[in-house]
């Protein structure tokens, strides 16, 4: 459960209540989404672009709770987008509390790495790190453009009671084009489902590409392709603010009786805070002119300054929802009686 001891060390009353307040509005909303139909003995795997975590323009207090309570109902959450400075990452982490870990890649510098990082937190109370970790390099022969993927996808494994499972976290680079886009995308789903299939010899281990993949249609010429792959595609709908975008997806290896999909979902966090209507813009308005003029670039200013409320929460929160997928992990009873009781 994500810790609240740090609320009574902000400056006004008036600000810890109102944190206080939000937070109760958006835990009702994370239960009514998520929480309440939450199957017994399931596994939740998060992902989240959290726009420019923080990339120069420092959040609110209230935005790292409310950053935080999201984050607390997934069992485990690939963040794409942190920035090159970990301090807000940290302070995330402390607001998770003790039974959360993470870990966290360097940040990449080179053409259109936009200096981010790949970040994965989990609660240790259901995940365990299986101490793999690493990097999806294309072959010279597979090269697209002649490159390697802008920002390079970044795997590690884990378990949960019986069930072995890796995450692979992208962040598709958006201004190399839709085709490239869809390339990259389709060699990094061979390698997960051919790094699949030679881990069946030992064991079922289950692959997931997650992240955002700057793709624009749900139905993508893409997807058939990953779909004719083996990979299970769930469906989320639009993931940016406007609804007009299927940019964040989840694919994974198999649907059997290790990888039992049960649901999948996106959590709109504007039904509970930074809500686009006139009193929260009337709230946030003197806060957003104050930022604007202190850490805003000249772009900044004139794109996602005070007079335009709706962009400004995308650095508040994010200009992406997170989504999730449900997976049930436990199949004691079926392995008792196949292997026992046949």
């Amino acid at each position: 459960m994500a810790f609240y001891q740090s609320i009574k060390n902000y400056k006004t009353k008036r600000e810890q209540k109102w944190i206080a307040k939000h937070l109760v509005a958006l835990r009702k909303s994370l239960y009514d989404s998520i929480k309440k139909d939450r199957t017994p003995g399931s596994l939740i795997i998060g992902s989240w672009n959290i726009r420019a975590f923080d990339g120069g323009v420092l959040r609110e207090n209230e935005s790292y709770h409310y950053i935080a309570e999201i984050i607390d109902n997934f069992d485990i959450c690939a963040i794409q987008e942190v920035k090159s400075d970990l301090k807000p990452l940290k302070r995330l982490m402390k607001l998770l509390g003790p039974n959360w870990s993470y870990f966290v890649t360097d940040y990449n510098s080179k053409d259109g790495g936009n200096s981010e990082r790949m970040a994965y937190v989990f609660n240790t109370n259901k995940v365990l790190f299986r101490n793999i970790i690493g990097e999806i390099v294309i072959p010279k022969s597979q090269l697209i453009a002649g490159r390697q993927i802008a920002r390079t996808p970044y795997f590690a494994s884990f378990q949960a009671d019986w069930f072995k499972f890796t995450l692979c976290s992208a962040h598709i680079d958006y201004s190399s084009g839709m085709s490239v886009r869809e390339q990259e995308i389709g060699i990094i789903s061979k390698i997960l489902v051919k790094r699949s299939k030679d881990a069946r010899k030992d064991t079922d281990e289950v692959y997931v590409l997650m992240g955002d993949m700057n793709l624009e249609e749900a139905d993508e010429t893409i997807i058939q392709e990953i779909e004719s792959l083996g990979m299970t595609v769930p469906l989320f709908g639009p993931t940016n603010q406007k609804g007009n975008m299927h940019y964040d997806r989840m694919f994974f290896t198999g649907n059997n009786i290790k990888t039992n999909f049960i649901r999948q979902g996106k959590f709109d966090w504007r039904n509970a805070v930074f809500k686009h209507n006139k009193t929260y813009m009337k709230k946030y308005r003197k806060i957003a002119e104050k930022k604007a003029e202190k850490t805003y670039t000249d772009w900044e200013k004139e794109n996602y300054g005070p007079s335009t409320y709706r962009a400004w929460t995308t650095y508040e929160m994010s200009d992406h929802l997170p989504i999730w997928i449900e997976l049930k992990i436990d199949y004691s009873d079926k392995y008792l009686e196949d292997r026992y009781l046949k």
